[in-house]
Formats: C-alpha cells, structure tokens, sequence
C-alpha cells in the first residue's frame, strides 16, 4: 500500500472513495492544484494555472453526475505576485465558472514560497453515479484518446515547448455528454492517475477482474491527468450509448469486459 492510500485508509471511509462525497443531494468534492508536483510555472501562463485546477474539480462533480454550483478557493500565493498575476489568476477561475455557471462563495488566501490551490466544489444531483456499480459482464469504455497527455508531459519536463490547445494545459471535459448518456452507466470516474490505475480502483470496489478485447498500450494504460471519463454499462445500452458519443462528437473506446477475478496497475504509482 502507497502512503496515500495508508493515509486515507486511516479515516472513517462512510463519506469517502469516489471523487467526490456523497451527502443527501450534494457531492462536495475537494482537490489540490501545487506548483512543482502538478505544474510549473515555465509551463503554464497564471491564467492556464488557475483554469485547469478549476476543471479538474469540475470533472470529478461530472462524473458523479453532479452539477457544480458553488465554489470556495483556497490558494497560496508567492510572495512575489505581482497585481497583474493576481489579475490573471482571478480571469482564469471567473472565466471557467461563469462557463458552468457556478459562483465563487469563498476561501482563503495565504502568503508562501509556491503557488498553491485548493478547490472545494459543492455540487448537486438526485443520481449519484459511483464508483461502485459495475458488474459481471458489464462493458468497459472511455472517451477520447489516450496517451497524448503523457507525451506533452515528457515533453515539458525535457524542456521541449507543447501546443497551448494541448490537454495537459487545458483538459476537454465532456459533461454534455456524460449527463445526457449517465442513466444508462453502472459506475464512472475519471482518468486522472491513468487508465491503469483506475481500472484498478474499479477492480477492488467491485471484486472484478477485466477481460480486454481491444489492445491498450502502455502508453495508454499509464498516462494520467487525461480527464476523460471511464464508465461501465450493461451491454443492452451499448448501441444508445454509442448513438449519445455520435451525437455529441465524442471519441468512445469500448474496450473490456467485467469478469470474475482481480485487475492490478502496471503502471508507476503517480503519488508518494
């Protein structure tokens, strides 16, 4: 066991293991953005910075089927911001929620060596969709492509410049349509530590084993902070299923099977 699963396991678990908590018909879910773990400052404007820690808390309330309303901040702030960052980083979460119409309530701001953000995100549903769900014999699908994020993350950490449209700057969310094709999805989450690795989480919380039939590579399995949507379904929705990604223009892989047994990462843990 990672020292972050130990740390979580240290806890009451009644609210916790999907992305986000569960109460009633809210889902609040948390998560931290950090300067040197999660970007860099070369490798991203301030306003990049703040947009894409504001959509990676808007995913994990989408793939609960959630809808984001309500935002609180807490952000650490170098010591050596200047106002016209400050300005920067304000434009990149007011520009993110005033496009899911959700609305700044709060926070807190401290002074530190690195910038630092927490997003807290109160959201609402009256169908929770959990990690837990998927069955024996239920189908296995993602959306988009895997694999392109890892490559511009190879990139930039050798110094190399990547696309502003690349994903690793600003992930594509795809909310309208998760939520039009939700109600006939066994279980979701997102890829933020690999394909690999949340197969892995699905494996444990179901006590399923997956059989592939498409070929995943390495490069796909391992890529993380791709923010595409992994989702199970019974195999009678998968032409509606497939009809909704049409529509909406998404990319859909359906690649696996659930079956009886376990499924383990082969990829290196992204965490300590």
């Amino acid at each position: 066991m990672n020292k972050e699963d130990y740390f979580i396991s240290l806890f009451d678990k009644k609210h916790i293991g999907d992305d986000g908590a569960v109460i009633k018909e809210q889902v609040v879910s948390n998560d931290l953005f950090c300067e040197d773990i999660h970007f860099k400052k070369e490798w991203m404007s301030f306003y990049e910075i703040a947009q894409k820690s504001m959509l990676v808390n808007i995913s994990d309330a989408i793939v609960m089927n959630a809808k984001p309303k309500y935002v609180l901040i807490g952000i650490k702030l170098p010591k050596d911001v200047t106002y016209a960052q400050m300005r920067e980083i304000e434009d990149g979460f007011s520009d993110v929620c005033k496009s899911y119409d959700i609305e700044i309530i709060g926070g807190d701001t401290v002074a530190g060596d690195k910038l630092d953000i927490s997003i807290t995100i109160i959201s609402y549903t009256k169908k929770p969709i959990m990690r837990k769900g998927l069955k024996k014999g239920h189908l296995v699908a993602f959306t988009g492509n895997l694999g392109g994020v890892k490559k511009d993350l190879h990139r930039v950490l050798k110094g190399k410049k990547i696309s502003s449209g690349s994903r690793l700057i600003k992930p594509v969310l795809r909310d309208k349509f998760f939520y039009e094709a939700s109600k006939w999805m066994s279980s979701s989450l997102d890829i933020s530590d690999g394909l690999s690795k949340e197969l892995s989480r699905l494996s444990k919380v179901n006590r399923v084993g997956f059989e592939f039939f498409k070929n995943i590579g390495k490069s796909e399995l391992c890529s993380g902070e791709e923010y595409e949507v992994l989702f199970s379904f019974d195999k009678k929705y998968k032409k509606k299923i497939l009809s909704i990604a049409k529509q909406h223009k998404v990319p859909l892989t359906i690649f696996a099977k659930a079956v009886k047994g376990k499924y383990k990462s082969i990829c290196k843990e992204n965490h300590f």
